[in-house]
């Protein structure tokens, strides 16, 4: 692979005002940013790295860093889920609704579909903008489930909410699963697998005209855990989400139906999920909406005395508000009214921080 070098926008400010030429606007949302740090690779991994101010990059930008700026500083187009826009000009939520019965944070408890329902029409009302229904556990060490149990798990609970108004996707890896949602009023494809699982998925959502989430991944979830490895997980998260975007683009999907994943905890350790947060602004320049789901997961029980799963709600909001700061346009949570509150407080900061003060 050539030497070239990424963009990863830094020092985020809380306003622009009086800053012209200084600071830039992160991915037409409501993020802007004062300073880059160009990532020089080599292969997999970084070479070298520069610290520039936003002001400093304009002399820099050639034919190889132009694209990656004008993507990184251009808006996301609004998601078109049915009778639903969700726009992505400000950060939205996802809710996870797992009707199964071994997920890692809520298994069982909305095994029974009018129990999934009622809970989905809950969280709809909480202000979750998007409603994830999964009906196969895709935790660290779990098996695959058969299609066709999969199917009967998530279609009752999809027709039902999509019937009632609200936008629905679909957690799955399988295009009879993808197939059988979209018919039952799934409006979005959620693939841990970014389409590599199933070799017609990418069919399926092409012909549908569906939006997809790519989520990477390392090794599917009966081993991913098993003492992953990186050269440099940042550029190598990175490389992999621009090889499967251009996969899915040759596969007939356009590239603005397309969100990524970075996939924390899908074949990460600690260390390896909290440099992918920190880094998190870099992925912007693929050019793709960005989904982060870090809700409950193990980093934060490992950073809080193991705490259980649904002790970590502090650690679930940290990693949140850290996301919306660099710009992550989805966020796919547990706790949906204790995330929107989270998200109306940043939004009332950012708000005043973007009115200009009166002389």
């Amino acid at each position: 692979m050539a030497t070239r070098t990424l963009i990863r926008p830094t020092g985020f400010v809380d306003a622009p005002f009086g800053y012209d030429g200084k600071v830039a606007r992160l991915a037409g949302g409501m993020t802007f940013f004062a300073s880059v740090e160009l990532l020089h690779i080599d292969g997999n991994r970084r070479a070298s790295t520069e610290l520039l101010s936003v002001e400093a990059l304009e002399s820099r930008l050639d034919d190889s860093l132009a694209p990656q700026w004008h993507v990184l500083t251009g808006s996301r187009a609004a998601l078109h889920l049915g009778e639903r826009i969700v726009r992505l000009d400000q950060p939205q939520v996802m809710a996870i609704l797992n009707v199964t019965p071994d997920s890692f944070s809520d298994g069982g408890r909305f095994g029974d579909p009018m129990t999934a329902v009622e809970a989905g029409v809950r969280m709809a009302s909480e202000g979750a903008a998007i409603l994830d229904v999964g009906g196969e556990s895709t935790r660290p060490g779990a098996q695959s489930v058969w299609a066709q149990d999969e199917i009967e798990r998530v279609r009752p609970v999809i027709e039902r909410l999509s019937a009632g108004g609200s936008a629905v996707s679909v957690d799955t890896r399988k295009s009879e699963v993808m197939t059988a949602a979209l018919q039952a009023g799934a409006r979005l494809v959620n693939d841990v697998s970014a389409l590599t699982f199933d070799p017609r998925s990418a069919e399926v959502v092409s012909a549908a005209g569906a939006p997809v989430i790519l989520m990477h991944h390392l090794g599917p979830p009966e081993t991913m855990q098993q003492d992953p490895r990186y050269d440099d997980v940042l550029v190598e998260v990175y490389l992999w989400l621009e090889e499967r975007i251009a996969a899915a683009e040759a596969a007939g999907i356009e590239k603005s139906r397309i969100l990524i994943d970075p996939g924390f905890g899908f074949g990460k350790t600690v260390a390896h999920n909290l440099e992918l947060m920190n880094g998190l602004a870099l992925f912007h320049s693929l050019g793709c909406a960005l989904v982060v789901g870090a809700s409950r997961k193990r980093t934060i029980g490992a950073l809080s005395n193991e705490a259980p799963a649904d002790e970590r709600l502090g650690g679930s909001l940290a990693f949140a508000l850290k996301a919306v700061e660099q710009g992550a346009q989805i966020l796919r949570v547990h706790d949906i009214p204790e995330t929107i509150q989270a998200l109306r407080v940043w939004r009332g900061l950012r708000d005043q921080a973007l009115t200009p003060r009166m002389a």
